[in-house]
Order: structure tokens, then sequence, then C-alpha cells
């Protein structure tokens, strides 16, 4: 492994490359490389998780995921984009939203078995009203902010998502969204 040499105020420090690690680990699945990056980003990575309000055990969880995550797929890093622990910690942010959204998800044993009671009448009526008022108020949209609209609230997709598949820059997507969302909002008072 190469090493470059960093000048501190009298000291010297060496630090490893760490894209050539992440190469090596790439196409040589060179578990020395790995090693290397595991002992210096693991415990930054759980350090990070903590600082950003993960309890202990989760960021532990977390860090080993990412790790994982940097061996199967240290094809993806490309270092003309970012570096490697700008990718990593992007990994690792990414992860602790997954693991908040599914933190989340009520388990099975805390869904209520049994017939539901059976609700208001009233409140059925409402239900129903404010529904087609809902669905007037999307028709009267105009057609790239209403197919907006359904991609990210029925077909559950991310403005991320949204912007690779329509290829509409990610800025313009969550314009036209908050747009959209402004004139429901306004409509549904009236």
């Amino acid at each position: 492994m190469s090493e470059r040499i960093l000048t501190g105020q009298n000291e010297k420090q060496t630090e490893p490359d760490w894209v050539l690690m992440i190469l090596a680990v790439r196409d040589h699945r060179d578990r020395a490389a790995f090693a290397r990056l595991f002992e210096h980003f693991a415990p930054r990575i759980k350090g990070f998780l903590i600082n950003s309000g993960a309890d202990p055990s989760m960021a532990e969880e977390c860090a080993q995921d990412v790790m994982t995550t940097l061996w199967h797929k240290a094809a993806q890093f490309d270092p003309s984009r970012a570096s490697v622990a700008a990718w990593i910690f992007t990994i690792a942010r990414n992860r602790r939203i997954d693991m908040l959204r599914k933190q989340r998800r009520p388990e099975p044993e805390d869904l209520t078995w049994g017939p539901e009671p059976e609700p208001d009448q009233a409140d059925v009526v409402a239900l129903q009203q404010e529904t087609n008022n809902l669905a007037k108020a999307l028709k009267s949209l105009p057609k790239v902010q209403r197919d907006l609209i359904e991609k990210a609230y029925f077909g559950d997709l991310t403005q991320s998502e949204i912007a690779k598949i329509t290829g509409l820059p990610l800025g313009t997507i969550k314009s036209r969204i908050r747009l959209a969302l402004d004139r429901l909002r306004h409509a549904m008072k009236q």
C-alpha cells in the first residue's frame, strides 16, 4: 500500500491512501486493505451515528452494516465523484435513515387483532367528501405536477428516484411537488 506523508506542526503522520485500499478490496478482495478500512472507519461511523442521535447498539449495528456494504459494493466507489470518507459516511447516513424507517413500522405483535369498531357514520361521510375533494383537486393540477404527486405519494418513490426516472433535476422535482402541494392545500380549504 502506498502512503502519503502529511506534515503537521513538527510531527509527521502517515495516512493510508484510502482510494488504493478500496480499489484493492474491489479488484483483489484484499482482506488486509479491508481490515485497515474497517479499523479506521468503523469507530468513526459509530461516533458519527451516535452524534446524530442513534443509540450505541443501533450505531454499532449500522457501522457493521456499512462496512459489509463497503466490502460488497466497493466496485461502486468512484473516486472522481467523492472521497472515500464522503462515500462511506453517505452510506452510513442512508443506512441510519433506513433503520429509523424500519423502527417506525409496527411490529406484528403491536397490531390489534379482532374486529375494529364500526366508524361513526358522520366520519365516513366526511371522509368520502374529503376523498372526492382531493380527487377533484388532483385532477385540477397541471399534468406535470399531478404525475409527480402520484409518483411521490401513490407510487411511494423518493424525490431522488423520481428525478432518475423522469430525467428532471432534483431541484425541479422538489419545486414542482411543493407547488402542487400548495395548490392542493388551497383547493382543500375551499
